[in-house]
């Protein structure tokens, strides 16, 4: 197995899939990487040679932040918007959807699942 920036990769998959597995990688991004690498996309992670791996691992070095890095500034950024109070700061620290989506239905990725409130039959007249 292939281990680049500290993931270990599956020998079976294409190259640009492969690389996707990687934080903060698409598919786009591995596709462009290869490119640049001057690396065949169908090629499978096995069967690359530790001198395409290292041209791999340079390009990563030295053009992208990925894994935990990545990791580290994305919580930096959610931890200095609940300091200054900010209103998406506010909705981080609620666990409500922080970009102006509804929540009357739906947002239920963020909300957890439902919680049901006892006595709440409508009154038949």
């Amino acid at each position: 197995m292939a281990r680049i920036s500290g993931v270990d990769l599956p020998n079976n998959k294409r190259s640009d899939i492969g690389l996707a597995i990687i934080y903060g990688i698409g598919r786009t991004t591995a596709t462009q990487i290869l490119e640049q690498a001057e690396i065949d996309v169908a090629k499978k992670i096995g069967e690359l040679t530790s001198d395409e791996l290292g041209r791999i691992r340079k390009i990563l070095e030295k053009d992208f932040v990925v894994e935990g890095d990545l990791r580290t500034r994305i919580a930096m950024n959610i931890k200095r918007l609940q300091d200054i109070g900010s209103y998406r700061g506010m909705r981080h620290r609620k666990g409500l959807p922080a970009n102006g989506q509804r929540t009357r239905t739906n947002a239920r990725t963020r909300k957890g699942p439902r919680k049901t409130v006892a006595n709440k039959k409508k009154e038949t007249k």
